[in-house]
């Protein structure tokens, strides 16, 4: 993946980035391991993948995740998170409550801005300890 997107900030200015832009980023990132370990550990066709993918991807599945792994979060990783779910969104959450979807947007903020800052051995390891979660 590196070899395919350039990531050229300094770390200093994705620190200064809003958590809704690393959550941004970080909704695409989730969604695109977990679309791609379905499409290595199945042989589904597309319809049935999205209804899986949609299983790990909505929000009360992403503030799940983010509750188990919360005690294995370094310090700098706990900070993300809370200003993740601390920004100010003002988008209201069809299909889950404001809660759920705050905690998934930290969760999302925390794999984005890991992902900015090719952090990928961490978000790997996060993801991969969690699969099938």
């Amino acid at each position: 993946m590196e070899e395919l997107i350039e990531l050229n900030r300094p770390e200093e200015e994705i620190n200064m980035l809003s958590p809704l832009t690393w959550a941004y980023i970080g909704d695409c990132v989730y969604e695109l391991y977990i679309r791609t370990n379905l499409v290595n550990t199945t042989n589904s066709k597309p319809h049935k993948l999205h209804i899986e993918t949609i299983k790990y991807v909505k929000a009360k599945s992403q503030a799940e995740l983010l509750a188990k792994i919360q005690d294995k979060l370094t310090e700098e990783e706990k900070d993300i998170v809370r200003r993740g779910r601390n920004a100010e969104n003002h988008h209201l959450p069809k299909n889950s409550n404001v809660q759920e979807y705050m905690h998934a947007t930290a969760f999302e903020a925390l794999i984005g801005y890991l992902y900015l800052t090719k952090k990928f051995g961490r978000i790997k390891e996060i993801l991969e300890e969690n699969k099938g979660a």
